[in-house]
């Protein structure tokens, strides 16, 4: 799970609108530079399709060879039965990569694996699933620790 990186403030256009500002676009790239530079290789990429989760995917995926495919689950109360729904659509060893917000991603985490976590955004979390519903936070990776895979 990849959280948009920093938007416009709130207030400034409707919710659904706020772009990336500038450093939201930096850490977009980002974060697509550092899961390259991981070898991680996405079967789908999943986005919300409010603009600055949207312009996130699209940029991070530049770097993934994959192409992001917006759905409107991921807008507003993204749960886990959401997240189910996504990933049922791939083989059991998919990567998938979804693109959206808080503070649902932070419920989706722990609610999938127990952990709490602060997730900032554009940053990633790391979450490996098993046959059930329940999961592994395998990493929780913060914009300053994608920046420094990225420049390795």
């Amino acid at each position: 799970m990849l959280r948009h990186g920093e938007a416009v403030p709130h207030g400034s256009r409707p919710d659904a609108q706020r772009e990336l500002t500038p450093k939201g676009e930096r850490q977009s790239r980002i974060a697509g530079d550092a899961l390259s530079r991981l070898n991680v290789e996405f079967d789908a990429c999943y986005t919300s399709p409010k603009v600055r989760a949207r312009d996130t995917a699209r940029l991070a995926c530049e770097a993934l060879g994959v192409g992001p495919v917006e759905d409107d689950s991921i807008a507003e109360a993204f749960d886990v039965d959401d997240a189910d729904t996504l990933l049922r659509a791939h083989g059991d060893d998919a990567c998938v990569l979804v693109v959206g917000h808080n503070p649902d991603f932070e419920q989706v985490v722990c609610d999938l694996t127990g952990a709490r976590v602060h997730f900032k955004k554009g940053g990633v979390a790391v979450v490996r699933l098993s046959g059930s519903a329940r999961g592994d936070l395998v990493v929780l990776l913060r914009p300053v620790e994608l920046e420094a895979i990225a420049a390795i």
